[in-house]
This record gives C-alpha cells, structure tokens and sequence, in this order.
C-alpha cells in the first residue's frame, strides 16, 4: 500500500498529509512533484489544500493543466483512490473528475475556523468508519469554498448519493446558519459516481492527532488504509 501526496508550486498542507500518514499511521507515502507523469506505484493520490500556482486565475484552473493531473485522471479511471482536500477539490472540478464548482464564500471573506460537518455516505472508501448521520468536527480554511452546481447536477449527486459530508450546527441540524461559505445545501464534499474521488474542503489532516487537540479527521485516513488492506486494487 502506497500513497503518494502531490506537490504543486503553492501547496501548503502537503507536509500535513504526508506526516499523518507516515508519522501517525506508518504508512509509506511519497511526494509527488506535479510535472512527474508516472504514478503507477501508488494505490491512492491525495492533492493537498494550498494555493497552486498562486491561485490568481481562480483556484485550481491552472493546476489543473500541470503534466501530472493526465495521469491523476487515468488513475482514477482505472478505480484507484482520489482524495482533493481543499485546493484539491478545487482542482478536481475544474479536470473534472468532479461535477461543480467552487466559488467565492458568500462573505466574500476568507475563513478559517473549526466547523461541524455530518456524514452523509458512510459506504465510501474514505468514510467507511464513520457513522451516517455523524456529526465530526474538521477544520476549514478557504476563500473560494461555496460549491455550487445547478439544480439537475443537484439531482444527480442526490440521486447517486455522491453528497458525503454537509456543513451543520454541533446537533447535526443542517440550516443556512451552519453553512459557513453559502455552499448549495450545505455541501462539503462530494464523490463521484464510483465512490472512488473524494472533493472535501475540509481539512481531516488537520484533525489527525491528540497533539492538534482533535482526531476527528483521522478515521478518513484510516478508512482509506483498511479498504485498501481488504484487497481492493491490489
């Protein structure tokens, strides 16, 4: 089991992933330049929260086009694992492994605060050990975080139950109060129709240790290593 956390002018939360993952679980993991093209040793690809290319254009738009995210795609094609956090979910919509989009929070403000989210889908790879209807407590951080899609893509994510985590209050009430950037009913992640490419925009490597005061976000890392221990893709 190999994962393999990418690396693009701008990323910041790439050391956050890598030591969860080698220094909390022991696993080994590697850091992946963003112009390197073969990816074929790793199980799972993690594109970490940050400011790729400076993010000018609009986040993640030049990232996307990095020599890196062809493989990325053929990766995820082939139904190995996908996480974007932040940024990477930014990322992921706009190679469009991932429907939507991304856009200003509604504030117009950028945020950065520790925020309920409830477990929507727990039969992902990525939530496997969590509760549905689990309410955890994760970290945000982001000016561009209010996922938008338009009402028949809506459906199709509520159809599919590709909706994985919404934002809601600390009871797990999901109101336009509990969502922090605007986001369309209240979304904080999503997958995609295989389950296999995780979008969030929070941060579970930033909730990984007792040393951060809060271990909600590690049993998504751990979910990842115990699906793939029970023989998927390998």
């Amino acid at each position: 089991m190999k994962f393999g956390v990418v690396v693009f002018p701008g990323s910041n939360c790439d050391i956050d992933c890598y030591k969860v993952l080698s220094n909390v679980l022991k696993k080994d993991v590697d850091y992946i330049w963003h112009d390197t093209e073969n990816i074929e040793e790793y199980d799972v690809i993690i594109l970490p929260g940050g400011f790729s290319y400076g993010d000018y254009l609009r986040c993640g738009a030049i990232a996307r086009f990095s020599k890196i995210m062809d493989s990325v795609v053929k990766h995820a094609n082939k139904g190995k694992l996908v996480i974007g956090i932040c940024n990477g979910f930014q990322i992921l919509t706009e190679v469009g492994l991932l429907p939507g989009a991304l856009i200003r929070n509604n504030n117009l403000k950028f945020i950065c605060k520790t925020v309920p989210i409830r477990i929507e889908n727990n039969t992902t790879p990525f939530t496997l050990n969590y509760k549905e209807g689990q309410v955890i407590n994760i970290p945000i951080a982001h000016g561009e975080g209010n996922y938008f899609i338009d009402e028949e893509g809506l459906a199709e994510l509520e159809k599919n139950n590709q909706i994985v985590f919404r934002y809601c209050s600390k009871e797990g009430l999901i109101d336009d109060k509990s969502n922090p950037n605007g986001s369309v009913n209240s979304i904080a992640g999503i997958c995609n129709k295989a389950g296999n490419v995780l979008g969030m925009m929070p941060h579970p490597e930033r909730a990984s240790e007792i040393l951060l005061g809060n271990e909600d976000g590690l049993a998504l890392f751990k979910s990842m290593i115990d699906y793939l221990e029970r023989g998927h893709f390998k």
